[in-house]
């Protein structure tokens, strides 16, 4: 009823502003004039040049944040980034990073191990949603699910990033970087409020206001806040979200500031789990109906996080500026899970458990630097040096009970709540301290023609263990360096074409052996050398790429390699059995990626991704050359938007996401089938005395197909992700002057 309702409102609408736009119609050339001058000026990151300026088509930025190197140029960086713009991620409809993500040909959406944080496959490696970077901090926004209200901007930076952006404190990015920009306030006065509902009873509502205040607009307020409640397109699932921010800048001669405070509070209920698959299982579950959820009535998951950042940039002349950025983060988590175990994939039965959970987390983390610009005769130099501190405080509060009777896939049966010992409250699990000195220089010859990268960052890498049971001190500490270096270079062809290649690092901490481990009777032997810790991890990229762009159509082309260092638990002789480092996962792929427009009216944006990540020297004759859990060799994503030349203020817009087949186990026995879905939306801007109104309607997975769509996200584990069924979403933007 409510849904027809909302339905019926839009219709009434669309066809009352009709005649008001009817009766005073505007040229479209003076209508492109005005949807111009929405776009933000102001910088999002307190830098002088600000956001890089959108290209073509208003999809995507004509570059992005190449970590302390700044804001560059595609053509003029030998590193791949993508920068999607806020009017893109309104047009569809996209409500997490996630959904943002999912236009993107090199990425892919997965989950986290045993809870429901998003994660992403880059180039076929993980990086949760908590390593994420908000404003080039990372884990300052939410663990498990940012809403979008939050970002103006969604960048991603493909390859390794220690050099340029620090190592991750969680141990990904090594196949790429996220960056999200915060929203500033504008050079005109914003008033937007945006209504949305889809077909699941799933309701919406979100403000943005934004002011400038001082003699010359100097001072800056944007406000956010954000509301979504209801069912979602799975069959008594239950989400709701409750979102504020506040942006502050300021903008002087030579003193620029920033700040951000944020809240969000996101709850699931009743929300479909991951499948996992067990140590018996001989072949992958069938796919069952999208709608349908497995997982147990009272199953929940709460987030609640509270956030704030400030940056500032001084301008010492007009050729060296120093910049200062810190932030700080306090996230509560729990849950309650019925996991399915899946103990037979043909006919989908499996065993139950219930886990509980409780979780906090604090951030803290900050970045100091300076940065110049000099010439010796021709050559320019842009040198950067930076330092940069991160702390993180985990406590945990875990209990783990098996629920007798056991489920199946396909006919779940569903059980009363089990008792569980009581949950203490967290207790200090583990601390990571991270800190980091950089250098670089960006020298450029032959009236920037020839550009040459030369950097590198010394980084140390410090964690603590604690004894979830109450033990006094840590029981494992890390503590090691390394210096990681990068250099790339950029050759300008002619003004639209350049070609690249970059050799750069990702560093994550070396793994530590554990004291015992099971033999094939189930008895616990020690390890040899237990307590063990292997130096940091390593991984090196080597690119080469091409880069194109006119004033309207832009196309990359890049072949990367990436090798990721390997531990196992040697058990040539099961009495005395001892972890050592050998082997790889090497992942080598081509990207294309197409942004821009095609002709006046069609949009263009997508590519694909051929990759080949194989495991390589493991120890383990079994598994040695097969692929990687989790990565399809073959992923692709068409999106397409026309502009209705006969109907102005319409557009129409499609997507198609293809991936390939992938693995669910290292030894290669469990392919899980490929998947194609099929995306569809429009939207209809027009006026109505003094205020723009933009009508979207979106369906995704529009062929309502069933099938996983996502294998893995924690390293060594292939559980299952079911994709989600046909969903329909209406919304209305009112701009308000």
């Amino acid at each position: 009823m409510k849904l027809k309702l909302i339905y019926t409102s839009v219709v009434v609408a669309i066809g009352a502003t009709n005649i008001a736009f009817a009766a005073d119609r505007v040229e479209p050339n003076e209508r492109a004039i005005q949807l111009d001058t929405l776009s933000v000026t102001a910088s999002a990151d307190a830098s002088a040049e600000g956001l890089s300026s959108a290209f073509a088509g208003g999809q995507v930025a004509k570059g992005g944040r190449a970590g302390i190197l700044g804001t560059k140029d595609n053509l003029d960086t030998p590193f791949s980034i993508t920068s999607y713009t806020n009017e893109f991620i309104q047009d569809r409809q996209a409500q997490s990073v996630g959904d943002v993500l999912k236009n993107d040909p090199t990425v892919r959406v997965a989950r986290g191990f045993g809870n429901f944080q998003e994660s992403y496959f880059i180039r076929g490696f993980i990086l949760n949603s908590d390593d994420v970077a908000y404003n080039g901090l990372y884990s300052l926004l939410p663990r498990q699910y940012i809403a979008t209200e939050l970002f103006e901007r969604v960048e991603v930076l493909r390859g390794a990033s220690a050099f340029l952006t620090g190592a991750n404190p969680n141990g990904g990015g090594i196949g790429g970087a996220i960056n999200l920009l915060p929203k500033r306030a504008p050079n005109y006065d914003l008033n937007r409020i945006t209504l949305g509902a889809s077909i699941n009873d799933e309701r919406n509502g979100s403000a943005d206001i934004a002011r400038r205040f001082g003699d010359n607009d100097e001072f800056g307020v944007r406000i956010n806040a954000a509301h979504h409640n209801g069912g979602t397109s799975i069959d008594d699932e239950q989400a709701e979200l409750n979102l504020f921010n506040i942006g502050l800048d300021y903008q002087g001669e030579r003193l620029r500031l920033s700040a951000d405070l944020g809240y969000q509070n996101h709850q699931l209920d009743h929300s479909r789990t991951n499948l996992r698959l067990m140590s018996q299982v001989t072949k992958v579950p069938s796919t069952p109906n999208a709608s349908e959820n497995w997982a147990q009535p009272w199953s929940y998951s709460d987030e609640k996080d509270y956030f704030g950042t400030f940056r500032g940039e001084y301008d010492f002349s007009k050729n060296m500026t120093a910049w200062a950025a810190y932030g700080m983060r306090y996230g509560e988590e729990e849950n309650s899970l019925g996991n399915l175990n899946i103990t037979n994939g043909t006919t989908g039965s499996g065993s139950l458990s219930r886990f509980d959970n409780g979780r906090v987390n604090r951030i803290k983390t900050g970045e100091v630097g300076i940065k110049g610009m000099f010439k010796t005769g021709p050559i320019k130099h842009e040198w950067v040096t930076a330092y940069s501190y991160f702390e993180s405080e985990t406590k945990n509060a875990y209990r783990f009970v098996s629920i007798p009777g056991g489920s199946n896939l396909y006919k779940p049966t569903y059980y009363a709540r089990p008792e569980l010992a009581d949950l203490y409250s967290p207790r200090l699990g583990s601390r990571v301290r991270l800190n980091s000195f950089a250098v670089g220089d960006t020298i450029s010859f032959i009236d920037d023609t020839l550009m040459l990268t030369l950097g590198a960052r010394h980084q140390t890498l410090k964690t603590e263990d604690f004894d979830y049971n109450g033990q006094t001190g840590p029981i494992g500490q890390y503590d090691d360096s390394e210096i990681t270096p990068a250099i790339g270079v950029v050759f300008k062809l002619n003004a639209e074409l350049s070609v690249y290649a970059n050799y750069i690092e990702s560093l994550t901490k070396g793994d530590t052996a554990s004291s015992t481990t099971a033999t094939s009777s189930g008895s616990n032997v020690t390890v040899i050398n237990a307590g063990e810790s292997f130096a940091p991890y390593v991984s090196e990229q080597k690119e080469l790429g091409l880069k194109y762009e006119n004033n309207s159509f832009g196309a990359g082309l890049a072949y990367f390699t990436t090798s990721k260092p390997r531990s196992f638990m040697d058990e040539s002789d099961p009495n005395s059995p001892i972890f050592r480092q050998s082997g790889e996962d090497e992942h080598q792929g081509v990207e294309l990626t197409l942004y821009g427009k095609a002709t006046e009216d069609l949009k263009l944006l997508g590519g694909l991704t051929w990759l080949d990540a194989k495991q390589k020297d493991t120890g383990d004759k079994d598994i040695d050359g097969n692929q990687v859990i989790g990565v399809a060799k073959l992923q692709a994503t068409v999106g397409a938007e026309w502009d209705i030349p006969s109907v102005d203020g319409l557009a129409v817009d499609g997507r198609v996401n293809y991936t390939g087949s992938r693995y669910a186990d290292d030894a290669n026995t469990l392919k899980v089938d490929d998947w194609t879905t099929v995306d569809i939306g429009a939207k209809y801007l027009i006026q109505l005395a003094n205020q723009d109104i933009t009508l979207r309607a979106r369906v995704d997975n529009l062929f309502d197909r069933d099938y996983w769509s996502s294998v893995g996200g924690y390293p060594g584990n292939g559980y299952l992700v079911l994709g989600a069924p046909r969903t329909v979403s209406l919304s209305a933007t009112i701009d308000f002057y």
